[in-house]
């Protein structure tokens, strides 16, 4: 007989201890209102050409790939996203073995300064700065290797990890 109650105890006692827990979006204080965000073209401080859109759009992805707020047209969004790219640098990593004067392996590392900024009142909700890094390599050990495309190449991943640092403060808070 205590067998039996105790068999018909045990679901009882696994369905508490779920109790207690909220599954779903917590949001940062400042964003607490916020459902709805629109990400302008960010400026651009370097001498990069071309990449205010593309580091937008990595961000603009990030956030419907987030799924806390929803993507609007800055006329109709909650909080706009404002942001300046303050600098794309490469760093040379490794060298060729064969040719210890020649990089073999660079870090391409993308710094960017952010507001999120209320639209109705204009009060700034949020503000900090999102690095994206990543390693790339030359093509060959030649002397001819283009290295500005490889840069180029890279540049959207160096955008897509800012990204995912940016959104992940905005939406979670750290």
């Amino acid at each position: 007989m205590t067998m039996k109650k105790f068999l018909l105890l045990i679901p009882l006692l696994l369905s508490l201890g779920g109790c207690g827990y909220h599954l779903g979006e917590i949001k940062p204080t400042p964003m607490r209102r916020v459902t709805t965000i629109a990400v302008n073209t960010f400026t651009n401080k370097t001498l990069l050409p071309r990449v205010e859109a593309q580091t937008a759009d990595a961000v603009v992805k990030q956030f419907q790939q987030d799924g806390t707020y929803r993507i609007e047209s800055a006329d109709r969004a909650d909080a706009i996203v404002e942001g300046s790219i303050e600098s794309v640098q490469r760093q040379p990593m490794r060298v060729f073995a064969s040719n210890v004067l020649q990089t073999s392996e660079f870090e391409l590392t993308l710094i960017v300064k952010y507001r999120v900024i209320d639209r109705i009142t204009g009060a700034v909700l949020m503000e900090g700065r999102a690095v994206g890094v990543t390693p790339f390599f030359t093509e060959t050990d030649r002397v001819n290797s283009d290295l500005v495309t490889n840069q180029n190449m890279n540049y959207p991943i160096a955008a897509q990890r800012m990204a995912e640092k940016l959104v992940s403060k905005v939406a979670e808070g750290w």
